[in-house]
């Protein structure tokens, strides 16, 4: 079993920064493809980036939606087990609560039914 925990979520203003943390235990991170989800108050969770092993130990494919595209960076660390969300000038519609996903298999997807495992969530709000 995959435990994953969010953290870094908040309250800042539009223009401004946060940096989400995801840590995952029961399982390592490194050959895996994990990401963020973010489901926003009446919305359906949408996809927001993911970061994959692309196979060379020093470097990885992303992917991420075009609504954050230019803002957002994932990274991560393998040595901690953590992938990280930094995201900048935040708009009022990057409101949501952001999920850390991760999946069994390998392959990079923007596809909500193929990650099999989800964090509780962490609330982002920014205000006007």
């Amino acid at each position: 079993q995959v435990q994953l925990v969010e953290s870094g979520g908040g309250l800042v203003q539009a223009g401004g920064s946060l940096r989400l943390s995801c840590t995952a235990s029961g399982r390592t991170f490194s050959s895996s493809t994990a990401g963020w989800f973010r489901q926003a108050p009446g919305k359906e969770r949408e996809f927001v980036g993911a970061i994959s092993w692309s196979g060379d130990a020093t470097s990885y494919a992303t992917a991420y939606a075009d609504s954050v595209k230019g803002r957002f960076t994932i990274s991560r660390d393998n040595a901690k087990n953590t992938v990280y969300l930094q995201m900048n000038s935040l708009k009022p519609e990057d409101t949501a609560v952001y999920y850390c996903v991760t999946k069994r298999h390998p392959a990079l997807t923007r596809d909500v039914q193929f990650y099999d495992y989800w964090g509780q969530g962490t609330q982002v709000t920014v205000s006007s």
